[in-house]
């Protein structure tokens, strides 16, 4: 707790925090309230939830591969103002929108505004790393995973409530104060050069074509030559195997063999108890980075995770499921907090955004890839414990192949920049 107090005597860190927290909360609660208005007003066609869905997350696939570079090449502390500043007027347009009732252009709308947002975490995370000392990247980072936590277990209820109180059109409302207030507090903060642009200035004009793919490549090479980068990496496409794993193979245990008939019920639970694991494992993580080292912490939350999910395809209860649940979502924020904690220690500054923009890429494509695979092979190949073994397996896997190569690779990282590409 002492560490969380310093960290926010830090005004700089202080200000960009609560305008992290206060943009996710806005999104979190107008999906949610987006998507029960959907259901309500066209119960009879379920596909456009889906599809709402799909359009915060296809933006990814659309400019991955610019993302990181604008992070790095202009202002980005005018990037992460613009997101929101952008975000406000494409909220007034959603609303809009909702009001014609002209569900393509509401799409539009909804996949434009999640673009933009593609590109707040990049250059919000690289200005992080700029504003703190080296010792504080894994307190930040566990303080984060709390964040995230408490999105999860309560963000959806926050939603409805909105829903519930202010109707589709106030949690539209809701949703632009928040990236407003995100904006002025970015707004407010002094940062200093080197921290919003540590490669120069640069214009619009000096992002054409070949300057753009010419970085994103330099940020492939640097993950690529960077060997201990490069691992951690690794993770994070797991992280994505994970999620996609986790987003269905508990509604299926659920309604294929533990409760057929009350699953819709249970799977409220379950996202309790997941989440309240994750919240507390957030706060023990904290804890643990300040006395371990990380690649032990990493490959120690990788097994415990893992072990256990394996082990929750085979409950034959509801209580002994949950709690083989609780303590493989405990172990969750153990790896989270690790690595997030690790990565800016490690990672040339002048390339956060560009190593930035390729996380999420890679754990969407893991993920799709996952849900595809489940969708195909559930019931025809694979059983509900195989597929529990599998996610676990591929959550075990990494921490063998970290135990080999993490040990040698720390010992050999004594800098943070290795073959970083010319700027």
């Amino acid at each position: 707790m002492k560490k969380f107090i310093e960290l926010f005597k830090n005004r700089s860190f202080a200000k960009l925090f609560f305008a992290n927290f206060t943009s996710q909360m806005g999104s979190v609660i107008g999906m949610t309230a987006f998507t029960f208005y959907l259901l309500d007003r066209f119960s009879n066609q379920p596909g456009y939830a889906s599809a709402a869905e799909m359009m915060y997350s296809l933006p990814t696939l659309a400019i991955f591969f610019i993302v990181g570079v604008v992070a790095d090449r202009m202002d980005r502390q005018k990037v992460a103002y613009y997101c929101d500043t952008i975000s406000i007027f494409l909220t007034a347009a959603l609303f809009v929108a909702i009001y014609i009732g002209w569900m393509p252009l509401v799409f539009a709308v909804l996949f434009l505004r999640s673009g933009v947002r593609k590109f707040f975490a990049p250059a919000e995370s690289a200005i992080m790393q700029g504003i703190l000392a080296k010792d504080d990247y894994a307190t930040a980072a566990g303080l984060n995973q709390m964040v995230s936590s408490i999105f999860m277990l309560f963000g959806s209820g926050l939603g409805i409530i909105a829903y519930k109180l202010t109707g589709v059109y106030g949690a539209v409302i809701i949703d632009a104060i928040s990236f407003f207030i995100s904006a002025i507090l970015i707004k407010a903060n002094r940062f200093e050069e080197k921290v919003r642009m540590p490669n120069g200035k640069h214009t619009w004009k000096d992002l054409n074509i070949s300057l753009v793919f010419k970085d994103f490549k330099s940020g492939a090479g640097y993950i690529l030559n960077h060997k201990l980068l490069r691992s951690l990496i690794i993770g994070f496409i797991v992280f994505g195997v994970a999620n996609g794993g986790f987003s269905v193979i508990p509604i299926f245990i659920l309604k294929y063999k533990l409760a057929p008939n009350t699953y819709e019920e249970y799977s409220v639970l379950i996202g309790i108890i997941f989440g309240c694991g994750v919240l507390i494992g957030s706060v023990i993580s904290s804890i643990l980075v300040q006395k371990y080292k990380f690649h032990h912490l990493i490959i120690i939350g990788l097994l415990i995770s893992g072990g256990f999910v394996a082990l929750s395809g085979f409950a034959t209860s509801i209580p002994a499921f949950l709690s083989l649940t609780f303590i493989s979502a405990l172990a969750l924020p153990v790896i989270n907090v690790s690595i997030g904690g690790w990565m800016p220690s490690i990672v040339d500054p002048k390339l956060m955004g560009r190593v930035q923009g390729w996380i999420d890429p890679l754990m969407m494509s893991s993920q799709t890839i996952t849900l595809a695979f489940i969708g195909v092979a559930f019931q025809k190949f694979l059983s509900i414990e195989a597929l529990f073994c599998i996610v676990g397996f591929a959550l075990m896997l990494p921490a063998i192949y970290y135990m080999i190569v993490l040990p040698r690779l720390v010992k050999g990282s004594t800098v943070i920049q290795e073959k970083s590409p010319a700027m």
